[in-house]
């Protein structure tokens, strides 16, 4: 006896369920197994601090959709999954809670203390990202988690920081670094946002020693003229040639600065004459370089004013900048200040205003990592998709600079490079040194800075596979194969993964990367707390399900572009998620358990070869093989919108409107019983094949059906079932082409019922006629086709037929289609109603005119307002000659 199956798909019932089926048979873990062929993916680790947003729901569907993939093509799929210790925004939301519930700082509790703070929330918060990531369904190797600051990922990131030392690639050197003076802490370049804001360029008077005149300079921040220790200008600039060896004075200082002429400097720029403080710009840094010049430090780590600031010592760098303005203006030295539109430098985690900063720091040399990164991308053994991404990466990588790796902060990897107090060796090494190696004493000071968080996720390709062991999983599982990730860190991540891949490893990282774009909101917007414009993906699962969130972003989705998403936009997957089930219900209502055995591809081909396969079985059959082809090559190619409209279209489209339909006047006819078999296997057959191509999409719903229709002989889960091929035995292009003329036959009956307003509880007669013998032939041998989907009570094929009278028309291609309307309408209704509409179009196709030759119309709407305008003409022009010619029908 069949069970029952609710009428209604209900995902609360399923889903948990289902991943804990999944999880209890262990089919997310992958074994080395050198008898299959491995398939490797590591997950972008999301920041312990993070919860879940629509971003990583997005994200990680392109990956559980490739792992699914893979693993149903028999592979050993690995989805390695982890987190990051996310070293600045963790720290930060740990003291925050320090300050608010114990109204104390790190400091006050020291760095060993903090530090285990910090550990014991990771440890009760950390997860939470990752049970979230399970309500999705994503099938990662949970058996094989990592964290970027578990044991083996810190010995490797040792590991790879002593390596590099040593052959020279990392150095420590006094630089201009990014400073952010709200988490007291450098930044990386990529780590700072540039903002584009309105600011101010105020014009400052220079007195030039020994006379009375003035050299004028402009600049955005006057605060740190106070660390200036030179005025430049362009050598070839002919307005100050003469200054050039100079002194001029430093105003409210007093300091001498000489003048020089350097070739970096803009002659358009303001006034053409710049200050230049090294210890406080980038550029200025080069200049005092190239030239001799000490830096004066003005400012604190908190972005206060130190002692080298006169009387603006102690006063935040804002606060400065006014008083200090108060006094040139009342000195005479600001001449002027106009308005300025600039990009400002903000820290990427606290949004502070980043100060260029003179810092001792430490930096890898890039430019020797980066020369085989280009390189293999340019050989194509790395493939970007989108490729626009490609001339993106090559551009920053063939402009790379030193990147600075130090941080000054507690949490994460503390730089293993020690000082002996005695003799002042630098000591670089993975485990902390008993003595000095140069004069054996054993008073040594570790680095008190730690790595930036991008130092240990570059690793993360082959460090969460055991490097620096050789470990068999590194041997099998590495190089990864696919890396889905977002643009916004090509640089952060990805091109520093392929660095260190190729340094350490000998072997790109992964083969491909698939860039998906961003989530905006319905208006276009990023989402962001600020704006309260996110959606939460949870919510999302509980009102909709986890498999409407996915196919609803999928479907929304191109190729590496933005969408703009709306809680409404959910709808797409759970009707599609509810058709589905529609569509196994019907079947399930009318299948016998023989039809479970029989619907498989190789009783099939035995029906093909006894001839006992309808055309809408052998349409069907041929349609699903091509799907097959494009489904598939969507995946391979990460054309992921692709793959899912052409299984969307084949399912909605073409298997349930059409095939579904064909094939009820042989289920219900008792007595047909072999042909309704025959309908049946090939019903189930495709069915099955259609959950598994819809699987990697939607896995909740195609397990659930898949374990009540499966046959004995199938798989136990739809997961481990194997992937469907293309089999070119039942391509069939002649039954295409038959069903497509019958299609577009049925489609003229049914606008023809739709514009005359005929009943659809009422059949009718239909004649068609034509030239084309074989297409008559066709439509007469399957009047069933059309008494299914059209109410075609009598269908008449003749070769030679003339209009009945009152008769509605369509014409299809070579044949002409005959409705008498004689008993199906009441005449005169539908006359006052079609002459009341045609009236109706015409006012407003009068209207519509009318506007279209106003000139003052035409030259004040926008573009695409008057385009919009005249589609709708042409619109209404071809309706309202449908009606006409409707309402002539009715008159002959």
């Amino acid at each position: 006896m069949k069970m029952e199956i609710p009428k209604v798909y209900d995902p609360k019932q399923v889903e948990d369920r289902l991943y804990q089926f999944w999880l209890e048979r262990s089919y997310f873990h992958a074994e080395v197994n050198p008898e299959r062929q491995p398939y490797t993916i590591v997950i972008p680790p999301p920041n312990v601090t993070d919860v879940l947003h629509m971003g990583h729901a997005y994200n990680n569907t392109f990956q559980d959709i490739l792992i699914r993939y893979h693993r149903m093509q028999d592979k050993e799929a690995l989805w390695l999954p982890g987190t990051d210790h996310a070293g600045i925004a963790t720290q930060n939301v740990v003291e925050r809670y320090l300050l608010k519930e114990h109204k104390k700082t790190r400091f006050d509790l020291g760095r060993e203390k903090f530090v285990e703070m910090v550990w014991k929330w990771r440890d009760e918060h950390g997860r939470i990202i990752i049970e979230q990531l399970k309500k999705l369904g994503f099938s990662c190797d949970w058996q094989r988690e990592r964290f970027t600051m578990d044991e083996g990922m810190s010995r490797a990131v040792l590991e790879v920081f002593v390596r590099l030392y040593n052959k020279g690639l990392i150095y420590r050197g006094k630089y201009i670094i990014n400073w952010c003076p709200r988490c007291q802490t450098a930044l990386s370049d990529e780590e700072v946002t540039h903002q584009e804001q309105e600011g101010n360029l105020w014009y400052i008077k220079y007195p030039i020693s020994g006379t009375t005149k003035f050299i004028t300079v402009a600049t955005t921040r006057p605060e740190t003229m106070l660390g200036d220790v030179a005025v430049a200008v362009h050598p070839e600039d002919k307005r100050y040639r003469d200054l050039i060896g100079k002194t001029a004075i430093l105003p409210i200082l007093g300091r001498a600065l000489p003048i020089i002429a350097d070739q970096d400097v803009d002659k358009d720029f303001g006034t053409g004459a710049v200050k230049v403080t090294p210890a406080h710009d980038p550029n200025d840094f080069i200049i005092g370089q190239r030239h001799n010049l000490t830096p004066i430090n003005v400012m604190n780590v908190d972005g206060t004013m130190n002692e080298n600031a006169g009387k603006y010592v102690g006063m935040d760098r804002l606060k400065a900048r006014k008083h200090l303005l108060q006094d040139l203006t009342k000195e005479g030295f600001l001449e002027k200040k106009e308005e300025h539109r600039h990009s400002v430098g903000h820290c990427y985690r606290c949004n502070t205003v980043i100060e260029p900063y003179l810092s001792e720091q430490w930096f890898v040399k890039m430019k020797p990592l980066a020369e085989p990164a280009i390189k293999v991308v340019k050989e194509g053994k790395i493939k970007f998709h989108p490729a626009r991404w490609t001339k993106v990466y090559l551009h920053w990588m063939e402009n790379i600079r030193d990147w600075c790796i130090s941080r000054q902060i507690w949490w994460g990897h503390r730089i293993p490079v020690y000082y002996c107090q005695e003799c002042g060796e630098v000591i670089a090494s993975v485990e902390r040194p008993g003595q000095c190696t140069k004069c054996k004493s054993q008073k040594l000071e570790q680095d008190p800075d730690v790595l930036d968080t991008w130092f240990s996720s570059q690793l993360w390709p082959f460090a969460t596979l055991g490097w620096p062991e050789e470990t068999p999983e590194l041997k099998y599982f590495y190089p990864t194969d696919t890396l889905v990730t977002g643009p916004d860190i090509i640089f952060f991540w990805v091109a520093r993964m392929i660095m260190m891949g190729l340094e350490f490893m000998g072997e790109v990282p992964f083969r491909d990367v698939y860039f998906n774009g961003i989530i905006r909101d319905a208006q276009g917007r990023k989402m962001s707390k600020s704006l309260g414009n996110g959606i939460d993906p949870l919510e999302m699962v509980e009102q909709f399900s986890a498999d409407a969130v996915r196919f609803s972003l999928l479907m929304l989705s191109a190729e590496g572009q933005d969408i703009n998403l709306a809680v409404s936009d959910f709808e797409i997957g759970r009707n599609f998620s509810n058709k589905v089930w529609n569509a196994f219900r019907f079947l399930w209502m009318n299948l016998e358990p023989v039809d479970l055995e029989n619907g498989n591809l190789e009783y099939i081909k035995k029906l093909s070869d006894e001839n006992k396969l309808d055309l809408a079985d052998r349409w069907i059959l041929s349609r699903y093989q091509k799907t097959i082809r494009k489904v598939s090559r969507g995946l391979d190619q990460f054309k992921f919108h692709e793959a899912v409209d052409a299984i969307y279209s084949f399912f909605w489209k073409e298997y349930c409107d059409w095939y579904l339909e064909l094939i009820k006047p042989r289920l219900y006819d008792k007595e047909s019983e072999e042909q309704k078999r025959v309908a049946l296997a090939v019903a189930v057959a495709v069915m099955k094949g259609i959950l598994q191509m819809l699987h990697p999409f939607i896995p909740f719903i195609t397990e659930e059906i898949w374990l009540k229709i499966r046959a004995q002989e199938d798989s136990e889960s739809i997961m481990i079932s194997c992937w469907p091929t293309e089999s070119r035995a039942f391509i069939n292009d002649q039954a295409e082409k038959d069903i497509q003329v019958i299609q577009e036959v049925i489609g003229a009956i049914r606008n023809i019922r739709g514009e005359m307003n005929i009943p659809p509880t009422k059949t009718a007669n239909v004649i068609i006629t034509g030239s084309n013998q074989q297409n008559l032939k066709l439509i007469a041998a399957h009047p069933v086709y059309f008494q299914q989907l059209a109410k075609v009570e009598k269908l008449q094929c003749q070769k030679q037929a003339k209009r009945p009278p009152k008769a509605a028309t369509a014409v299809v291609n070579d044949l002409e289609i005959f409705i008498p309307l004689e008993g199906l309408i009441d005449f005169n209704v539908e006359k006052a109603r079609l002459e009341k509409e045609i009236s109706r179009l015409e006012r407003q196709l009068e209207e519509l005119n009318n506007r279209l030759q106003s000139q003052e119309f035409l030259s004040k709407a926008p573009e695409e307002v008057i385009n919009r305008e005249k589609k709708k003409k042409s619109d209404f022009e071809t309706n309202l000659n449908k009606l006409k010619s409707n309402l002539e029908s009715l008159a002959a």
